[in-house]
C-alpha cells in the first residue's frame, strides 16, 4: 500500500488526523485504579485497551493504517486518573417494601402498576412510561418536576450523553452554516470556472473530462444555490428563525450559470437527486447511484441553508471518479474509467496549482475530519503524490499512455474499507471474502470529499457480507443479501447489538445469541476477527477523532459491574438498561454525523434543608463521566485550535465540563460510601435548573426524538433505522452510607431499531409522526427492566 511521503501530504496529516495520548482508567472487581506513566500520560492497566501491536488483518484490512498516531491535536484528549475503593452498601434482592424508607410517598405517586413494582423488587430498579408526560422529548424537564414535588432525584448517564449530543450537534451546525457552506460554494465555483476554461482549450478525452467536471460542479452549485422559497428576511438575529433561512442578499451572492454544453446532463442528474427514488444510472458518471441518500436528514432539516449544504456535500461524498470500468455501464467501460481518471487529475491539478483553493479544501476537510474522521477513499493528496511519481517535474499531459501509467500507480494505493453502494447490482455474485475485496477494489477512485470511515459501518460491512451466510441460489443476485439455509431469515441487515458487542458488551453478545442473530455460517469467524482487531486498539487509537472518542466513552457503561457497585447495577437487567442507553447515544451520534459518515450497504435563592435524608443519587459511573469529560474538553480545545469555536459554543462546553467534574466528585463519594455534603445534596436537587441554564439552544435542538438510517440493503430496498424516542422515567433503589434504602427517579432515553423502505428514509419530523401514530416495537431486552 502506498504511503504518503511528500512534505505537503505529511503536513496535512499532521494537521487533520486526530490521535490522542495513551489514557484510561482500569477497573477491577472491587476498585477503579488509574496510574500516571513516566511520560505524563495516563494508561490503562489490566485492560484489553493496551498498546496495539500487530493488528489482525482480514484480507489486507488494517484499521490503524487509515490514520496516523501523531497529530498537533493529540494532547486534546486528556483523562484524569481515578483511584476509587468500591464499597457501596448492598441490599438483598428481591426487595421488600418495608425495607424502603420513602416507599409510601414514592409508590403512591409512581408505583401504582403491579408489574412495575414487581420489577423494582426483582432488580432494584424499573423503567416506566413518563408519568408527567408520556410524550416528553426534553430530557431536562423531569428533574424540575421531581424537584417541585419534593421527590428524590436520580441523575442518569442518559442525561449527560444527551447534553453532549446537543453541544456536539449545535457546534457542528454552527460551523457548517457560518463557514463551511461559503467555503464549499467558493471551492465549487472556482473549480467550475476552471473546468469551463479547460473545456474550451482541450481536445479529445481531455475535453470530455473537462466537460463532465463542468457538469459535476454545476450539480453541486445547483444544490447549494438558494431557491426563492428558501429566502426570508429575519429582523431579529436572536429569534428562532435566525439562521434557518437565506438572507435576501443571498440571491445576488450565490449566482452562477450552468454552461449550455452540460445543461441537459445537469438537469437529468438534479431530477434524479430530487426524486429520491433509489438506485438509478447517473447521467454524468454512468454507474448506479442511490439517490435516496440525498434526502436531508439529521439536523440538516432545521435550516434551509443546511438542507442545501447537505445535498451538495452528499454529492461530493458519494460520487466517485472510478479507476476501473467494471461498475460502469457503457459501450467502452474502460474508456469511461480513463475519462473519469482524467477528471480527477484535472481537479487535483487545479487544487495543487492554486494555494487558495487547496487551503479551502483543507479547511473543510480538517474541520469535518475532527468531528468524524478521514475518508477511506482516495482524494486530492493521493492523486498529487501519484502524479508526481508518474510525471515528475514534467508538464502533465493526460493522454492514453500517461493516464494508464497513472492508473497503474494508483492501483497500488489502498482500497476503500467499506462498500458504500457505488454501482450496486452491476457486478457478479459476492460469495466470498475475496470477492468482497474485489468489489471494494472496483469502487476505488477519486472523491473530492469522500464520506468518512467509521468503525460501526466497518463492523456492519464485515458481519453482513454474503460470505457469512449459506447461499441457496434461489435469489436474483443483489450484493450482500442472501437467505440463510438453516434459519431461513435474512442477516443482510446488521443490528446495533453488533456494534455494542464489539465495544465490549457481554450482554449484547448474549442477546445476539438469544435472538439467533449470531447463528449464521461463518458469522463467528468474522466476529472473532473483528473482536481481535478492536480489542487491540490503544486508547490513542480509540480517541483519534470525536466520533471514535464518543464510542469509547460508552464502554464503561457496557461492562459488567461487580461487587462494590450498587446492588441494582449488578443485575443483568441493569446491563440491558445500559445497553439501551448506549444504543440511544450511538443513534444520536449517527444522527449528528449522517452527512459525513460512510453508510454501509451494506442563582441566588433560599436553599432546601435535607434533615437527615438524601436529595437523591447520581448514577455512579465515574469512569464514564471521566471519559465524557475528556471528550468534551477535546471537542472544545480542538475546535478552538482550528478557530472554529464561537463564544456561545465555548460557554456551553465549559458548562458541561463543570457539570461532569461535579458528577465525578459525587459518584466517587457514593462508591466509597462517603456522606454527601449539603452542597452535594443541593446540587442534586437543583440539577434540573443547573442544566436548563446551560442548554441554551432552541426547542428543536433539545428533542430526544431523533432518527438515523445506518445501513442500506439494496435487494429488498430497505434501510435499517435507529431511533430515539420519548423520555422514560427510571426508578432506582439506592443505599445511604448508614444502610438505609431510598427510591429516586430520573429520565432515561428510549431506543428503537426497525426497517424502513429506502425510498422513504425517515427525517426527524417523519419519525415523530410515526411515534405518535404507530410506533414500532421496542427491542426485546427492554422487557427485562421496563414495565
Amino acid at each position: 500500500m502506498k504511503n504518503r511521503t511528500n512534505a505537503a501530504v505529511a503536513l496535512l496529516i499532521f494537521l487533520i488526523i486526530l490521535a490522542s495520548l495513551f489514557t484510561g482508567g482500569c477497573t477491577e472487581q472491587s476498585s477503579i485504579l488509574s496510574t500516571e506513566n513516566g511520560t505524563g500520560t495516563t494508561e490503562e492497566t489490566n485492560s484489553n485497551e493496551g498498546s496495539s501491536t500487530g493488528y489482525l488483518k482480514t484480507e489486507a484490512v488494517n484499521l490503524s493504517s487509515l490514520e496516523t498516531e501523531n497529530s498537533s491535536l493529540a494532547g486534546n484528549y486528556r483523562l484524569e486518573a481515578l483511584d476509587i475503593d468500591l464499597k457501596t452498601p448492598q441490599y438483598d434482592l428481591p426487595l421488600e417494601e418495608s425495607e424502603i424508607s420513602n416507599y409510601e410517598e414514592f409508590s403512591q405517586r409512581f408505583l401504582t402498576d403491579e408489574e412495575a413494582l414487581d420489577k423494582l423488587k426483582e432488580n432494584g430498579f424499573v423503567a416506566i412510561s413518563n408519568p408527567y408526560n408520556p410524550e416528553e422529548d426534553d430530557i431536562t424537564a423531569m428533574y424540575s418536576r421531581l424537584e417541585n414535588e419534593g421527590q428524590l432525584i436520580f441523575i442518569t448517564s442518559d442525561t449527560l450523553l444527551h447534553l453532549y449530543h446537543i453541544q456536539f450537534d449545535d457546534s457542528m451546525s454552527q460551523v457548517e452554516r457560518n463557514e463551511l457552506y461559503d467555503l464549499l460554494w467558493e471551492l465549487d465555483k472556482a473549480l467550475l470556472d476552471a473546468s469551463v476554461e479547460e473545456y474550451n482549450s482541450a481536445s479529445g478525452e481531455g475535453k470530455e473530462a473537462a466537460r463532465r467536471n463542468a457538469a459535476y460542479f454545476s450539480v453541486a452549485l445547483s444544490l447549494l444555490q438558494p431557491e426563492d422559497e428558501q429566502i426570508k428576511k429575519v429582523k431579529d438575529p436572536y429569534s428562532p428563525e435566525a439562521g434557518k433561512y437565506f438572507d435576501p442578499a443571498a440571491k445576488e451572492i450565490y449566482q452562477f450559470e450552468i454552461p449550455a454544453f452540460v445543461k441537459d446532463d445537469v438537469d437529468a442528474e438534479l431530477a434524479l437527486i430530487n426524486s429520491h427514488k433509489g438506485f438509478s444510472y447517473s447521467p454524468i458518471f454512468l454507474y448506479k447511484e442511490d439517490y435516496s441518500q440525498y434526502v436531508p436528514r439529521g439536523h440538516y432539516t432545521n435550516s434551509e441553508i443546511l438542507k442545501n449544504y447537505f445535498k451538495a456535500f452528499m454529492w461530493h461524498g458519494r460520487m466517485s471518479m472510478l479507476l476501473k470500468g467494471k461498475l460502469i455501464e457503457a459501450e467502452d467501460p474502460e474508456k469511461e474509467a480513463r475519462i473519469q481518471t482524467i477528471q480527477a487529475s484535472l481537479i487535483t491539478s487545479q487544487l495543487e496549482n492554486n494555494l487558495d483553493l487547496l487551503q479551502k479544501w483543507d479547511r473543510i476537510y480538517t474541520i469535518t475530519a475532527f468531528y468524524v474522521g478521514i475518508s477511506d477513499d482516495l482524494g486530492p493528496y493521493e492523486y498529487i503524490e501519484a502524479m508526481e511519481t508518474v510525471f515528475g517535474n514534467e508538464s502533465k499531459n493526460f493522454n492514453t499512455t500517461t493516464i494508464e501509467d497513472l492508473k497503474i500507480e494508483l492501483a497500488g494505493y489502498r482500497s476503500p474499507e467499506i462498500y458504500g453502494g457505488t454501482g450496486s447490482g452491476t457486478h457478479g455474485p459476492i460469495l466470498t471474502a475475496e470477492q468482497a475485496d474485489e468489489l471494494l477494489e472496483d469502487t476505488k477512485g477519486f472523491r473530492l470529499m469522500g464520506q468518512r470511515f467509521i468503525p460501526d459501518s466497518y463492523i456492519f460491512f464485515h458481519l453482513t457480507g454474503p460470505y457469512t451466510k449459506e447461499y441457496t441460489g434461489n435469489l436474483e443476485h443483489v450484493p450482500f443479501t442472501y437467505i440463510d439455509s438453516e434459519y431461513g431469515n435474512n442477516r443482510g441487515f446488521p443490528r446495533g447489538l453488533d456494534t455494542m458487542a464489539l465495544l465490549g458488551s457481554e450482554r449484547a453478545v448474549y442477546w445476539l445469541n438469544e435472538l439467533n442473530d449470531s447463528s449464521y455460517k461463518n458469522y463467528s469467524i468474522q466476529y472473532n476477527k473483528l473482536d481481535s482487531e478492536f480489542s487491540n486498539f490503544s486508547t490513542a487509537e480509540w480517541n483519534r477523532n470525536l466520533y471514535w472518542s464518543w464510542l469509547y466513552s460508552l464502554r464503561p457503561l457496557l461492562k459488567d459491574h461487580g461487587s462494590g457497585y450498587p446492588t441494582f447495577m449488578q443485575t443483568d437487567a441493569w446491563q440491558d438498561k445500559e445497553l439501551s442507553t448506549s444504543l440511544a447515544s450511538w443513534t444520536e451520534l449517527r444522527h449528528d454525523t449522517i452527512l459525513y459518515a460512510k453508510q454501509s450497504y451494506g442563582i441566588e435563592e433560599s436553599l432546601p434543608v435535607f434533615e437527615d435524608k438524601p436529595a437523591g443519587y447520581v448514577e455512579p459511573v465515574p469512569e464514564f463521566y471521566n471519559r465524557l469529560l475528556a471528550l468534551t474538553r477535546m471537542t472544545e480545545s480542538g475546535l478552538e485550535e482550528m478557530d472554529a469555536l464561537d463564544e456561545d459554543s465555548r460557554w456551553k462546553f465549559k458548562s458541561l465540563e463543570k457539570t461532569l467534574e461535579k458528577l465525578i466528585e459525587i459518584s466517587e463519594k457514593e462508591l466509597e460510601n462517603e456522606e454527601l455534603t449539603e452542597e452535594d445534596k443541593v446540587y442534586i436537587s437543583k440539577f434540573g435548573e443547573i442544566i436548563q441554564s446551560s442548554v441554551n439552544v432552541d426547542e428543536e435542538a433539545r428533542k430526544t426524538t431523533l432518527i438515523a438510517d445506518v445501513h442500506t440493503e439494496p435487494n429488498n430496498e430497505q434501510v435499517l433505522e435507529e431511533g430515539t424516542g420519548y423520555v422514560d422515567m427510571l426508578i432506582v433503589a439506592f443505599t445511604t452510607p448508614d444502610g438505609r434504602i431510598f427510591l429516586a427517579a430520573g429520565p432515561v432515553m428510549s431506543h428503537y431499531e426497525f426497517k424502513q423502505p429506502m425510498s422513504d428514509r425517515l427525517t426527524d419530523e417523519g419519525w415523530r409522526e410515526m411515534l405518535k401514530a404507530n410506533p414500532p416495537e421496542r427491542p426485546e431486552w427492554v422487557s427485562t427492566y421496563r414495565a
